[in-house]
């Protein structure tokens, strides 16, 4: 990278490049000490380079980075590391990112400063921001309360308060309801992660049970099956990491546990693969900081060793490209943060099997322009001469969604969030995947209005069709 960086974020982009921005960084004088930067960097996978691109309007590290339906990228809250004094204070700003023009501009604030919160894109297409603390005078406040970003109007409003502070993990479930754990560290022990699922149709938090055993700060990924994979954290709050991991299944509201990590992970990252397995890289455990990086086989239930990175890190960002391949960047190298070890190296992990995203279908055989997307029950498409209206259902055909996968593919018509009425392998033809999805309000009308899908983090080409 073209600095050193750690709690910074990494984002992929529509077209397939990563922005990567803030974090703290070595501050170049003598002696050396850490300092929040505002500046960001675009990775091209297809140069295998990062380029400076424009500054944040804030410096922040500990922030969250979403990808919204139009393209462009929500960065909100962190904190400001100033010489050395980590995270203080909390940021309660947020900004926009637009990859056509490389600039960020300020948006709406939030009513609550929030340093490492969970921001988590829901099929509406608004953002809900939980957890997080700031400091005060002598204490931290950790707020049960909770947000929603609104790209429509760039403002924060209040939604339901959670059961209990803090929010370890945040991750959307197939439902749309939104799960999420934090680790249980107070008290005499033993220790117990806890859990609620947020419902975005009713604003509200309810309880979703406790694990068997205590994870703060863990990974957690939505697998294809539609359960989510708690792995590793901290046991207790200091205490050592966790090779434990567990499942999270919806459909019954209760946590079990699966196979041990090889190893175990605190502050690594999980990242879902096109194939299924989840790649855990990094972190640290009581006495190392680790190299090593394993697969979890979710039809085995049981975790093995992969190849080692070149080089330990913690505190790193791992991003799935369009490829297959992902990208891991950053980070410290070792267990205690001093300025010398902060990193701007960045790795790529190659899978044994490279899968690319979905392609959506197109008249033209190249994947651009009219899309191959029919009124729903019928053979016509939604095209120039016979557009398709507000609130309609369409049938978007395409190919590359996991066999038998439960986790929904996001689209967005004209930079507005649809809502997905049905996903799956078409009927009568191998190969070929359809999305029924209904046309969404508020989107500007026209012959060539954008189709485009996102699907474990990843975006498809992009298709039109005409809306009248």
């Amino acid at each position: 990278m073209t600095t050193p960086r750690f709690f910074h974020t990494a984002t992929l982009l529509a077209d397939g490049r990563v922005l990567i921005a803030g974090g703290d960084m070595i501050e170049a004088r003598v002696p050396a000490v850490l300092n929040t930067q505002s500046s960001a960097e675009l990775y091209d996978p297809r140069t295998g380079t990062f380029t400076a691109t424009g500054n944040m309007t804030t410096a922040r590290s500990g922030h969250t980075a979403t990808l919204l339906p139009d393209g462009r990228v929500l960065i909100a809250g962190g904190g400001l590391t100033k010489n050395g004094a980590l995270g203080s204070p909390a940021l309660a700003s947020a900004e926009l990112y637009d990859p056509g023009t490389g600039a960020f501009t300020a948006t709406g604030e939030m009513a609550t400063a929030r340093l490492w919160p969970t921001a988590t894109l829901l099929n509406n297409g608004k953002v809900l921001f939980a957890g997080g603390f700031y400091r005060g005078v002598g204490y931290c406040c950790f707020p049960v309360d909770t947000e929603l970003y609104d790209p429509d109007t760039g403002t924060f409003t209040a939604t339901g308060n959670m059961n209990s502070e803090w929010a370890d993990t945040a991750t959307l479930l197939p439902s749309g309801k939104v799960l999420i754990t934090r680790g249980n560290p107070q008290g005499p022990g033993p220790y117990r992660t806890s859990a609620d699922v947020y419902n975005p149709s009713t604003g509200a938090f309810t309880a979703g049970g406790y694990a068997a055993t205590n994870h703060t700060g863990p990974t957690a990924t939505l697998m294809m099956n539609g359960n989510v994979l708690i792995a590793g954290g901290d046991v207790g709050d200091g205490d050592g990491a966790s090779f434990i991991a567990e499942h999270y299944d919806p459909a019954t509201g209760a946590f079990s546990s699966t196979g041990n990590m090889t190893a175990g992970r605190l502050q690594h990252t999980a990242t879902l693969l096109p194939d299924g397995g989840v790649l855990f890289a990094g972190g640290h455990n009581v006495i190392e900081l680790a190299t090593s990086a394993e697969i979890y086989d979710p039809l085995k239930g049981a975790f093995s060793r992969t190849a080692s990175m070149p080089f330990a890190r913690e505190l790193h960002t791992a991003t799935l490209l369009n490829d297959g391949r992902v990208l891991i960047a950053g980070g410290d190298d070792q267990r205690y943060w001093i300025p010398e070890t902060i990193l701007s190296s960045a790795q790529l992990y190659t899978p044994a099997v490279l899968i690319h995203p979905p392609v959506l279908l197109s008249l033209s055989g190249d994947g651009r322009g009219q899309g191959a997307i029919l009124h729903a029950n019928t053979p016509q498409l939604a095209a120039p001469d016979n557009p398709a209206a507000v609130g309609e259902a369409l049938e978007i055909y395409l190919t590359g969604l996991g066999d038998g996968s439960l986790i929904p593919p996001q689209v967005s018509i004209g930079g507005r969030m649809a809502e997905v009425l049905w996903f799956g392998n078409t009927p009568g033809y191998a190969g070929l995947n359809q999305i029924n999805v209904r046309i969404p309000a508020g989107l500007a009308p026209g012959p060539a209005v954008s189709v485009r899908l996102t699907y474990i983090g990843r975006s498809s080409n992009e298709v039109t069709i005409g809306v009248r």
